[in-house]
């Protein structure tokens, strides 16, 4: 996941902290101490992809058009990247010259559709709601176990 796709999740949690008032690029960014350059940016394409709704005018601004409980990290991420894909064969538009005869895209495939309906079972709200850091896992002791 890209940095600005990162900085995308801040920017949709800020709006889902404003609930229905609409917030101006200024106001988000000074909130999410993100340049405005870049908060507008993001703003754009959050707006185009439908998970924001922008009203002009002197009472306007951007806001969330759906609930945080109703939009998900596969969502966020489908807006500001495409379509999560790990490999050419798992892309919907994918092309991939070897896939005709290759022993593996068919488990990358099925790994590529775990992890997208893992992304849709986590919405905005999860994502504010996580405070804590996740904890570290412990990659020494598997790799020792793998190695025996």
């Amino acid at each position: 996941m890209s940095k600005l796709t990162d900085y995308g999740t801040l920017v949709l949690s800020q709006l889902a902290a404003e609930g229905a008032e609409p917030s101006s690029a200024g106001m988000v960014a000074s909130r999410t101490r993100l340049a405005l350059p870049t908060v507008s940016k993001l703003l754009k394409a959050l707006t185009r992809s439908g998970l924001v709704v922008s009203t002009r005018g002197s009472q306007g601004g951007y806001a969330l058009a759906r609930a945080p409980e109703c939009i998900t990290a596969a969502e966020i991420i489908d807006a500001l990247e495409g379509p999560v894909a790990i490999t050419e064969c798992s892309a919907d538009d994918g092309s991939c010259d070897l896939e005709s005869f290759c022993r593996v895209g068919l488990a990358w495939q099925r790994i590529n559709l775990s992890i997208r309906d893992a992304l849709h079972q986590v919405t905005l709200a999860d994502l504010q709601r996580e405070r804590n850091p996740m904890p570290t896992p412990d990659l020494r002791s598997r790799l020792e176990a793998a190695a025996q």
